[in-house]
């Protein structure tokens, strides 16, 4: 297929039970105009054979060596050919009408970038509705923080509300300025936004009322040295795109007082389960929060003055 409108990139690992409704989302778009670019990251189930059961011809199967999501995903946008391109995940599902509202979205606005609001659901594809449901609640915190200052940057140094890759939609030109996904194993989305929102600081939009994607959460999941792993490079992302923001004489204040934060609140809470052993550790996100919020003001004065 020659010039599509929209490149989908599928990367796929392992995912025989849900790949089919990731590629069916797809190839049921009520806009046609697209190419579908499954990258199989040497899966050992049966997720190549399902894919090649389905003869589309806008779909495209290539099955490497095990590389890690992020090679995956940089392989398929360099095989890409459309004006604009998007990223679904194998276990999550696009609406039918996501990529019709998205290119509305952006043909009235010439944004390079947009990603929308999502709906988890589980393994069976259950929605997950309940607002006290434990992803509901952090995910609703993230569009609380954007929705009372309106600043994509600021909103996304408090957490990454676009969730996923898979809700990640821009022109190929903006891929090609931002480059390609880092190598982050678990928060290469989270970089690749913000790399997105300093090369386009007006471009990136949120359709903050559309939830056009399902976001899988599995009920396998859980706490292990992925979640110490990814914090830590929460961490020193948190901190790299924050300073990125910062006027260069400043940035040594920024760092030193951010580590003495950290700090300060790892100390108190020793302190505190020594003298108050019901106290539960609360981490440094209220005193971050602060931080950034000072940070935001200081910088709107500054451009404003």
């Amino acid at each position: 297929m020659t010039n599509p409108l929209v490149s989908v990139v599928i990367p796929a690992y392992n995912h025989e039970k849900f790949i089919g409704a990731a590629i069916e989302s797809v190839l049921q778009q009520t806009c046609s105009d697209l190419e579908l670019i499954v990258i199989d990251d040497g899966s050992t189930d049966k997720t190549g054979e399902i894919v090649k059961s389905y003869t589309d011809s806008r779909l495209s199967y290539t099955w490497q060596e095990n590389q890690d999501a992020f090679n995956t995903i940089n392989r398929g946008m360099g095989e890409a050919k459309g004006k604009f391109i998007a990223i679904l995940n194998s276990d999550d599902v696009y609406t039918t009408d996501r990529l019709e509202k998205i290119l509305a979205h952006q043909g009235d606005t010439g944004a390079e970038c947009i990603f929308t609001d999502v709906t988890p659901i589980s393994d069976e594809g259950e929605d997950f509705s309940d607002p006290n449901f434990g992803w509901n609640l952090w995910h609703q915190g993230n569009r609380k923080v954007y929705q009372e200052c309106g600043d994509l940057y600021t909103s996304f140094l408090h957490g990454n509300f676009m969730v996923t890759t898979s809700n990640l939609f821009m022109t190929a030109e903006a891929m090609k300025k931002v480059g390609n996904f880092c190598s982050l194993r678990y928060l290469h989305d989270y970089d690749y936004m913000f790399r997105m929102l300093l090369a386009h600081p007006q471009g990136v939009h949120y359709m903050v009322n559309d939830k056009l994607l399902y976001y899988r959460i599995h009920s396998g999941n859980t706490l292990g040295e992925a979640a110490i792993k990814g914090r830590l490079q929460d961490q020193d992302l948190i901190l790299k795109y924050m300073l990125a923001r910062i006027p260069e004489e400043l940035k040594s204040y920024v760092e030193t007082g951010s580590a003495r934060l950290v700090e300060l609140e790892r100390e108190l809470n020793e302190v505190r389960q020594l003298l108050e052993p019901e106290h539960k550790s609360i981490g440094v996100r209220p005193a971050g929060r602060e931080l950034i919020n000072s940070l935001n003001v200081w910088v709107k004065k500054k451009i404003g003055g």
